[in-house]
């Protein structure tokens, strides 16, 4: 039954949110919605107008009153500059870890409270846990689904009135709930890729904002193999749109982008899938940021066994933390890792806790034909 408290719903108006609105008010609590947008720019990939349409058919089914409020000026002062400056400094940035924490854990819950909200409630599929007095992060039930990437870097403070309704669930489930509720988005597809790219193509984006500067493209050993059209558009292990066919005196095997050098603004590619340049054993991140308190072993520099992730949908990767004094970190992995990237997170964890994350800033690997493949971005 209510327990007095207001909560409010952030509607995106995808089937997640939906089903987080429905079972609260199922519940008997006492909810609000809130429709939320970050990018003003209608060119036809973004479904923002879609999503609103959407957001405001559920709340009319389920007799809730919506919200709306718009971010895009500070979406792109916190989250697309920075974006665009790691692009420009030929790492891949990753936005989505960026706009939980500044936009959708920050600026939004600020907002809930503006409304008169007692809590926000949202379609992740995570769940939050307690050590102390303090919020920590625990992964979602569904390892399918589990979004603990995307939120490894929110404060654990602004996790202390945020409820996760799905944390529990398999996404099958949720389907289930919304054919069963009748929702209107209960068949409706599951959104991908950067919010604010959509379904256009990632590199023609982004010469819309970053000049090319075309350099070579070079084998690890420096031999010139052709023509790159800028080091923003390509991301380490990229197999697809190299532009290299077939060439006179190579092997058949397809060609990955090793490293990018951007001191000499060379594209480094190699041939083979599981080449040895693109395995790495160890990597060095930025300011690692914990979600609750730090643990212990890190509070006294001891070495920390952890499962770490570099991509969202990888397994967990077995590794050890070592601390630094500056607050960056070492992980050494127990297995050699493919394609780490830099501008990419490392998030940690301990079995089902979250412990938080740090943007890999150096990527470490043996030399390869006598000189290092990848650069220290």
């Amino acid at each position: 039954m209510s327990s007095g408290l207001l909560t409010i719903v952030a509607l995106s108006g995808g089937v997640d949110s939906a089903v987080a609105a429905w079972l609260l008010r199922e519940a008997g609590h006492a909810v609000e919605c809130l429709h939320m947008s970050n990018w003003d720019d209608d060119d036809g990939y973004c479904d923002a107008a879609t999503d609103l349409h959407d957001a405001r058919a559920v709340c009319d089914q389920l007799g809730l009153p919506l919200h709306r409020v718009s971010f895009a000026r500070e979406y792109r002062e916190s989250v697309f500059a920075e974006f665009l400056a790691e692009a420009r400094a030929g790492r891949t940035p990753n936005p989505d870890v960026l706009c939980n924490r500044e936009i959708k854990f920050g600026l939004l819950r600020r907002y809930v409270k503006r409304l008169g909200g007692d809590r926000l409630v949202t379609g992740h599929y995570a769940r939050t846990g307690r050590i102390g007095s303090a919020s920590i992060l625990l992964r979602g039930r569904d390892p399918q689904k589990d979004q603990s990437y995307f939120l490894s870097t929110v404060a654990a403070a602004d996790l202390d009135e945020v409820v996760f309704p799905l944390g529990e669930l398999h996404k099958t489930e949720v389907r289930d709930l919304a054919a069963r509720a009748g929702l209107r988005v209960a068949a409706k597809r599951d959104s991908t890729g950067i919010c604010f790219v959509g379904e256009r193509p990632y590199a023609d984006f982004l010469g819309r904002f970053i000049e090319a500067t075309p350099g070579n493209i070079v084998t690890a050993d420096g031999t010139v193999v052709g023509e790159h059209e800028g080091l923003h558009r390509y991301t380490i292990g990229q197999r697809k749109g190299i532009g290299l066919g077939g060439l006179r005196s190579s092997l058949e095997a397809p060609w990955y982008v090793a490293a990018k050098r951007s001191s000499s603004n060379e594209l480094v590619v190699v041939q083979g899938h599981d080449h040895p340049s693109l395995l790495s054993h160890a990597l060095e991140t930025e300011t690692i940021h914990f979600v609750g308190p730090a643990p212990g072993p890190w509070l006294s520099a001891s070495p920390l066994r952890c499962q770490v992730k570099t991509r969202y949908r990888q397994a967990d990767q077995a590794a050890t933390l070592t601390r630094r004094s500056d607050g960056t970190a070492r992980i050494d992995f127990d297995r050699p890792q493919r394609a780490l990237t830099p501008g990419q997170f490392a998030v940690v964890y301990d079995g089902e806790r979250c412990i938080g994350a740090g943007r890999i800033e150096r990527v470490l690997q043996e030399s390869f034909a006598g000189q290092a493949v990848a650069e220290t971005a």
